[in-house]
């Protein structure tokens, strides 16, 4: 018999297998207890659109605060939601890439252009589940998303297509094994001529297509420091183009991210993030005439430069039968906006600068422990937030007078939270399951202190904003009759308190406090906490794999409510701006011999009020999308797309003037695509 000792001395002198990873920490055992939904690498890699933000749209549930995609919308009208906690231009879902925080820093919006669904590996929604470890923001949910694992990263891609309105779209990445780390570099490119966006019928000589060009490139670099403890390194950028349709819209956005990771899979797990953000906004607004006849220009937000910076620490150690995460999060952002407005014959006669900081600290802990078939998990979290530095400057050109010159006092707060669920495996089928959570978000610098119009609506900031808070329950059950099918029904009720909206408070013609002049037929709003926005309904997945053909489906009922007194009071008992009752969504997709690919979806999403006093209805929308690929020879593949197949109308908003918006128009797409 070998003496310890001696086996000892012959287990530390073999050499150790390393495997890299490029993922973080495995998903706490605690994770069961909510409602999860995981979009796979194969439904990233063959969307009909390559767009990220469609891709999401399998979710029930998913919105933004327009149903455009980053191809027409307004870049400030892109957050993330679910559960109809919209009503908000800014997202209040969490989203996350390979653990950093994505929100724009200035606006809390998304650069949806910036992330190419190719070059991921996975995305995980967790509906609801309020702030846990992941860091504030979770009010409706938490989108995490993986960059693709060193395998399906491997060797050489590209792809080439061409589709309806003169629109290309390009994709090469290669991913390659350095010594016992991996490299890999991506990059993407699209750029199309664009739809008119007024619908016929309505449109006027001022009215064109509304063009845009768009590219990210992104760089990883995975590298082992020991058997159980490697360092990531991420690195992208990207550009993006826009019009919306008239002269004076061009919007552009531009930027860069770094991140820092360090991840151990040892006795003792642990992860250490660090990471930088810029970005840079430019926008410019116009007032279409009579008979949309000519447009002029009202708006140059020529600059909004904004940083984030931000770092994450947690450890995983076992405490008898239970997993523990212990950590803390630290992110501050800054920015300003600065425009040229009040324009008299073409030129502007006035400046404005608006902007300041914040800051969240927090530290979190979380316990998971399974006895038999029962899964328990509770923790909670404590933050401290800070604004500062809030300020609105404006002046007359000519002359720099000074019109505006406000220092907004800083301010800060304590916010505790909790989270709490159980999973219980009743047989071997079934899963049942239960949580309580609250969560809560900052208001941005945007709604805090940038003034902004649409047409001839304007909306005042609110440097007074108090924090959004969620208290959420949910019930579920999961059945898995049968070896790849999977069934699964979520009732929730969510009540989001102190609600950041734009409240309608007068008219035009007219001079209003913090926007001046609003001219006939436009509406006067601020942003105002409303007292809370309740949401209850249920949410439906299922899915069944048959080896070659796998079905995905998908319901959402959310019926929503806005709770408001005071000066918000007419507001009481409405549905939020912008939000639908009922949302489906279904995908049949085939994966044929040596490589023979087909896809078919639906989209349906029921009518929703264009604004807070639901004066006016956007109707319901139904669209169909479809994917193939036939390979030919060499690893080359012949692919064919569709949006929207059926040319259905998709009614992105309406104008306080009734001119209908659209999204989405029918959009062919054929190419070719190769994989070394």
């Amino acid at each position: 018999m070998v003496p310890l000792a001696s086996a000892l001395l012959i287990a530390i002198a073999q050499p150790q297998e390393i495997v890299v990873t490029g993922g973080g920490l495995d998903a706490a055992p605690g994770d069961a207890a909510f409602d999860l939904v995981t979009i796979g690498r194969d439904r990233l890699a063959h969307s009909p659109s390559n767009r990220l933000e469609d891709v999401l749209r399998d979710v029930p549930g998913f919105q933004q605060f327009r149903r455009s995609d980053a191809r027409s919308a307004n870049p400030t009208s892109q957050g993330a939601t679910l559960r109809a906690l919209g009503g908000n231009a800014s997202s209040r879902a969490l989203l996350l890439l390979d653990g950093v925080p994505q929100t724009d820093p200035f606006g809390g919006w998304i650069a949806w252009p910036a992330y190419d669904p190719r070059r991921l590996g996975r995305v995980r929604v967790m509906r609801g589940g309020g702030t846990g470890a992941n860091g504030p923001g979770a009010l409706a949910g938490t989108i995490e998303l993986d960059s693709a694992a060193p395998d399906d990263a491997a060797g050489l891609a590209a792809g080439l297509a061409y589709g309806s309105r003169d629109s290309r779209d390009a994709f090469a990445a290669y991913g390659a094994r350095l010594g016992d780390g991996f490299v890999s570099v991506s990059g993407a490119f699209a750029r199309g001529e664009g739809f008119v966006p007024v619908v016929e019928g309505q449109r006027g000589p001022a009215d064109r297509p509304s063009p845009y060009t768009q590219a990210s490139l992104a760089a990883r670099g995975v590298a082992p420091l020991s058997a159980t403890v490697e360092l990531q390194a991420n690195v992208s950028a990207f550009a993006d183009k826009r019009e919306r349709g008239t002269a004076f819209s061009e919007i552009e956005t531009r930027g860069a991210d770094a991140s820092l990771r360090l991840v151990g899979r040892g006795a003792l797990p642990f992860s250490a993030l660090a990471y930088v953000q810029t970005r840079d906004f430019s926008n410019r607004f116009a007032a279409v005439g009579t008979g949309r006849a000519l447009a002029t220009q009202t708006l140059d937000q020529y600059s909004v430069p904004a940083t984030g910076l931000g770092a994450r620490f947690e450890i995983r150690p076992r405490l008898g039968p239970a997993a523990l995460r212990l950590g803390a999060d630290w992110r501050a952002t800054a920015g300003r906006t600065q425009e040229l407005f009040q324009f008299v014959a073409g030129a502007p006669t006035r400046g404005r600068v608006a902007g300041g900081r914040t800051r969240t600290l927090g530290a979190f802990a979380e316990a998971s422990l399974e006895a038999g078939p029962l899964i328990v998990t509770g923790g909670g979290r404590i933050d401290h937030w800070r604004i500062a530095g809030g300020q609105l400057t404006e002046r007359l050109l000519a002359g720099q007078a000074l019109l505006t010159d406000a220092a907004f006092p800083d301010r800060g707060g304590w916010e505790p939270t909790a989270r709490f669920g159980l999973a219980l495996r009743a047989a071997a089928p079934l899963t049942l399951r239960a949580a309580a959570y609250l969560g809560w978000r900052l208001p941005t610098l945007n709604e805090l202190y940038r003034p902004f119009r649409v047409g001839t609506d304007a909306t005042a900031a609110n440097d007074a904003l108090a924090p959004e808070r969620l208290e959420g329950i949910e019930a579920g059950v999961e059945l898995r009759p049968a070896p790849g099918a999977r069934f699964g029904l979520t009732f929730f009720a969510n009540r989001l308190t102190d609600a950041i909206a734009n409240v309608t408070l007068g008219q035009g013609p007219g001079v209003f406090a913090g926007v001046g002049f609003v001219a006939a037929g436009g509406q006067y709003r601020r942003r105002q906490n409303v007292d809370a926005v309740e949401s209850k309904g249920i949410e439906i997945d299922a899915g069944l794999d048959l080896g070659r053909v796998h079905l995905a489906a998908g319901y959402s009922f959310a019926d929503a409510r806005v709770r408001a007194a005071g000066v918000a009071a007419a507001l009481d008992g409405l549905r939020p701006a912008q939000t639908p009752r009922h949302s489906l969504t279904a995908t049949l997709s085939w994966h044929g011999p040596r490589g023979v690919f087909a896809s078919a979806g639906l989209r349906y999403v029921s009518s929703q009020s264009e604004d807070d006093l639901n004066a006016q209805s956007i109707p319901d929308a139904l669209t169909f999308d479809a994917a193939a690929s036939l390979p030919l020879l060499g690893g080359l593949a012949l692919d064919a797309r569709a949006e929207n197949l059926t040319g259905a109308r998709v009614v992105a908003g309406i104008s306080g003037t009734g001119i209908v918006e659209r999204a989405t128009p029918r959009t062919l797409w054929l190419g070719l695509s190769w994989r070394g």
